[in-house]
């Protein structure tokens, strides 16, 4: 799991997006719920609840439970600050406000996810026309081999062949 420094303004514009949430629907602001915020936007790329209650526990010193990090979560994604993924068989997270579309490729040998900017599956979608259903955005989920995969298995094969020779 990467970190990175975001833009200052991404923070205070999700934050002012869950201050506005939690105070029109009467709801506490918990210390828990700004830490986890916290934590997911500084995060580059995807993540696991796992590895988000590490990074609460280890470098922000606020360790906090399993199942805050899952309601909290689930509240951020109804929120659209936080969007979830179900790869190969692993559920996954990432921060998604001013984000963009974007697509995944996704290797079914070794799990690794990249993301990738696709213009054109972008423009073809924005120009769709829905009947009652209003767009808020997309991710698409591109399935195969990735190139380090690819080689070991050509390499297995070679290894293979030699021996049956």
């Amino acid at each position: 799991m990467k970190l990175i420094d975001r833009d200052d303004s991404v923070y205070h514009a999700v934050k002012g997006i869950l201050d506005r949430y939690l105070e029109t629907n009467k709801h506490r602001k918990t210390p828990e719920r700004y830490a986890v915020l916290r934590a997911v936007y500084s995060i580059d790329g995807h993540f696991t609840l796992e590895e988000l209650g590490e990074l609460l526990a280890a470098d922000y010193r606020f360790p906090v439970s399993r199942a805050t990090l899952y309601n909290t979560l689930n509240l951020f994604m109804e929120l659209r600050l936080v969007m979830r993924h179900r790869f190969q068989g692993t559920t996954m997270y990432e921060a998604c406000y001013n984000t963009g579309d974007h697509c995944h490729q996704i290797c079914t040998v070794c799990g690794r996810v990249t993301e990738v900017k696709v213009p054109e599956v972008a423009e073809v979608i924005s120009q769709m026309h829905l009947k009652r259903f209003r767009k808020d955005g997309f991710t698409l989920y591109i399935y195969g081999i990735c190139s380090s995969c690819q080689a070991v298995i050509t390499r297995q094969k070679r290894m293979s062949k030699k021996r049956t020779e």
